[in-house]
């Protein structure tokens, strides 16, 4: 896979985790070329690796959909995001090396700032990036970046309380941090567990919400 097939994946993926790519919206390979700034070739590898992860379906005849966001999906992805973080956490605990521990405890402090909701987002991105990346392992990467990365769309598209849900996501990911650091496994697990079972009543709450408001 060439590095600028990897960079249309990162784009993509980010455009389609942000909205920018709206869900439920049929697009052409060619719009993407343009709003990417690469060749066809890359752009075309890359909506085939996305597929294969859920982020995009891609039809023949009528170009590239970015599916809707569905609670159920959401959910299902969480259940097997939870095991495989849990995994990720541990393993991060026993191979981390010095730098990713210095990187980790620069990312709890930044943590503590005051964030709008892209920084937010793009914060805990590259928490997870490191912790998986402390992992060594690059299946667990492979298999886990595009289920956090659908999840993250998910939350993003129904965030309604900024301050608050930026604060509860802000505390916990710097728990999960601190775990680490400290290679402390079971806080990890904990910590990481907790996280999982905030997205899933968040996107639980979606649905209370539709009903409220009818629709």
């Amino acid at each position: 896979m060439s590095s600028q097939s990897d960079q249309a994946v990162e784009l993509l993926q980010n455009m389609i985790e942000r909205g920018e790519l709206k869900p439920g919206s049929m697009v052409s390979e060619r719009v993407l070329v343009e709003v990417t700034g690469l060749g066809r070739t890359p752009v075309r590898e890359a909506l085939q690796r996305l597929a294969l992860t859920r982020m995009l379906r891609i039809h023949a005849s009528k170009g590239i959909e970015i599916p809707a966001v569905s609670v159920e999906d959401q959910v299902n992805g969480l259940e097997v995001r939870r095991e495989m973080e849990r995994l990720v956490v541990m393993l991060a605990c026993q191979r981390a090396t010095s730098k990713d521990i210095g990187e980790m405890a620069q990312l709890m402090s930044a943590l503590t700032g005051e964030f709008e909701l892209r920084g937010y987002a793009e914060t805990v991105r590259q928490t997870h990036s490191l912790i998986i990346r402390a992992t060594g392992n690059p299946y667990l990467e492979d298999a886990l970046i595009p289920l956090q990365s659908l999840s993250r769309r998910f939350w993003f598209l129904h965030v309604h309380d900024e301050v608050k849900e930026i604060g509860a996501g802000k505390v916990l990911h710097a728990a999960i941090l601190s775990a680490i650091v400290e290679r402390d496994a079971d806080a990890a697990c904990a910590a990481s567990l907790s996280l999982n079972d905030y997205l899933v009543r968040f996107a639980l709450a979606t649905v209370s919400s539709r009903a409220r408001h009818g629709y």
